[in-house]
């Protein structure tokens, strides 16, 4: 990289510094705006002993799960796991550590975390497991738990387009978790379907500015489905 420009040409060095025992901050919304090849790249890496927070974790064989597959996740921070046996299985056995976490908290840690805030009140998980041992205050007549913010070693992320100084903007489904996960990494890398020059974007509709990015790369992508629903065919 020169200057601000965050451009990396190899996946080597879009995750380099990533050690064993880190915390990684994942984008997307199921298999949707995920960074697949970033994903990939921490599974040729082989480390171990990871702290992945993420609405999911993939499904078998594809995302996240890639990373089951030889235990690089020690403890899932996230809040639907219902896609992947592998996961089930290691949870079941007790080789996977996993913190459930409604939605919106979840989001809302990361967005806290990126934001500098350490921790916010939600009325989100009172009077059930969720907000077992936490502190709880009232507002206004009404419980509200204390949920700690989340910040990561890395955060990976996608994005549709992204410029060399690490603007970026998300499309659609993938603007869930994206946006959030971005501010929240000490090291924040980039996965884009298009690379353009600066002021290519329109201000106005950046999602990520570029002072929360440190690496930019180029991708591709596969955006398999999770489940494929087929109508049958009326007669």
């Amino acid at each position: 990289m020169a200057g601000f420009n965050k451009v990396v040409s190899s996946y080597e060095d879009a995750m380099a510094g990533l050690k064993d025992g880190m915390t990684v901050i994942a984008g997307g919304f199921g298999l949707c705006g995920i960074p697949e090849g970033l994903i990939a790249q921490i599974k040729t890496l082989g480390v171990s002993n990871l702290t992945v927070v993420s609405n999911n974790c993939g499904v078998d064989g594809f995302g996240l799960g890639l990373l089951l597959e030889d235990k690089q996740i020690a403890k899932m921070v996230s809040s639907y796991v219902g896609e992947n046996a592998l996961f089930e299985k290691q949870l079941l056995d007790g080789e996977l550590e996993v913190e459930l976490t409604p939605q919106g908290t979840l989001a809302e840690k990361m967005r806290a975390g990126g934001a500098g805030i350490p921790a916010f009140y939600t009325a989100t998980g009172y009077g059930t497991p969720v907000g077992e041992g936490k502190e709880v205050k009232s507002f206004n007549g009404r419980p509200y738990i204390l949920e700690e913010a989340i910040t990561g070693d890395f955060a990976i992320v996608k994005a549709w387009k992204a410029d060399t100084f690490g603007n970026c903007v998300y499309r659609h489904t993938a603007q869930n978790f994206n946006p959030m996960a971005a501010t929240a990494g000490k090291i924040t890398v980039v996965e884009a379907e298009e690379i353009v020059e600066p002021g290519t974007l329109n201000p106005s509709e950046i999602h990520t500015p570029g002072i929360y990015v440190n690496r930019v790369i180029q991708g591709t992508f596969e955006k398999r489905i999770e489940r494929r629903v087929v109508g049958e065919e009326s007669v």
